[in-house]
C-alpha cells in the first residue's frame, strides 16, 4: 500500500476544480495505457462539486467516456431516483451530460429494485458485479481512481468507526444498518475492496474535519478512523482545504496550492 500524501488547496471550490482537472488527466492516462479506465464515485458536497467541475471543463472531452467503467463506493438504500441517492446526484452533476456506455455504469440497487427492501441481497449482487469485472482474476477490479469523502467522525464510504463494516476482512460489499447519519441503511464497499484501487483520493473540507484528518494521518487506526484504512496500491492522496488541514503537525503539511 502507498503512503498518504497531502495536498492543501486554498478553498473548497478551488479544491473541487483542481481535483476535476486531476481526474480528467488520470482517466486519459489510464485509457492511453490500457484502453479503458475505471472510476469509483462518491457522494457528498465535495464529490458532487468535483463532478460539476468535470462537466464544465473543456478538457472533459479528452476522455472517451464510452470506455469508462463507473462504480460507487457506497449508496444510500433508497428508492430509484430519490434525490438523496448518490447515483441520482451524480447523474445530475455529470453523468447525464456525457456520452457514457450504460452497460458500464454500475449503480448499486435501490430499495425498490430487484431485491426489494433487502440490502444484504443488494450488497451481494454488487459484489457479484465487481467479481465479474475483475478480469482476468480477483474479487474486485483494480480501480484506476477511487474518490472518497471523509466524515466528521472519520468515516469514509459508509464505513463508520467501530462498526461491523470496518471489521470486515473478506467481503467486498456489505449492507450497513443503523448508520449514525441518515438514512440509516446503506450499501458500501469495504476497506479490502477500496484497497484494490491504484489511486485513492480522500477529499474533505471544513474545520469539522480537522480532528479526524489529523488523527487518521498521525495514528492510522482504521477501526477508530476508517478513512485511515483507505489506501491505494500506487497512490493515496488527501485533498484538503486549509480548515480541514488546520490540526495537522506543521512538518506534515505541504505549501498551499
Amino acid at each position: 500500500m502507498s503512503q498518504p500524501r497531502v495536498v492543501v488547496h486554498a478553498s473548497p471550490d478551488l479544491l473541487a476544480a483542481a481535483v476535476a482537472a486531476r481526474l480528467v488527466t488520470a482517466l486519459v492516462d489510464a485509457q492511453a495505457g490500457q484502453g479503458a479506465a475505471s472510476l469509483v464515485l462518491t457522494g457528498g458536497r465535495t464529490g458532487n462539486a468535483v463532478l460539476e467541475h468535470v462537466r464544465d471543463l473543456p478538457a472533459r472531452d479528452a476522455v472517451d467516456w464510452s470506455r469508462v467503467d463507473l462504480y460507487w463506493g457506497d449508496e444510500r438504500f433508497l428508492p430509484a431516483g430519490h434525490p438523496d441517492r448518490n447515483e441520482t446526484q451524480a447523474r445530475t452533476a455529470l453523468l447525464d451530460h456525457i456520452p457514457l456506455d450504460s452497460a458500464r455504469v454500475h449503480a448499486m440497487e435501490p430499495s425498490d429494485g430487484r431485491f426489494g427492501d433487502n440490502p444484504d441481497a443488494a450488497a451481494e449482487a454488487y459484489a457479484e458485479i465487481l467479481a465479474k469485472n475483475a478480469v482476468p482474476y480477483g474479487a474486485v477490479p483494480a480501480f484506476d481512481v477511487c474518490l472518497l469523502g471523509v466524515g466528521e467522525e472519520g468515516h469514509t464510504a459508509s464505513i463508520f468507526p467501530d462498526s461491523p463494516a470496518v471489521q470486515e476482512a473478506s467481503r467486498t460489499v456489505v449492507a450497513v444498518r443503523d448508520c449514525p447519519k441518515p438514512p440509516p441503511t446503506r450499501i458500501s464497499l469495504t476497506l479490502p475492496a477500496i484497497r484494490t484501487s491504484r489511486e485513492v483520493w480522500l477529499m474533505t473540507t471544513g474545520d469539522g474535519k480537522a480532528g479526524p484528518v489529523a488523527q487518521a494521518l498521525a495514528e492510522g487506526d482504521e477501526v477508530a478512523i476508517p478513512a485511515a484504512g483507505a489506501r491505494g496500491t500506487e497512490r493515496t492522496l488527501w485533498l484538503l482545504d486549509p480548515a480541514a488541514a488546520a490540526q495537522m503537525p506543521a512538518g506534515f503539511l505541504p505549501p498551499k496550492v
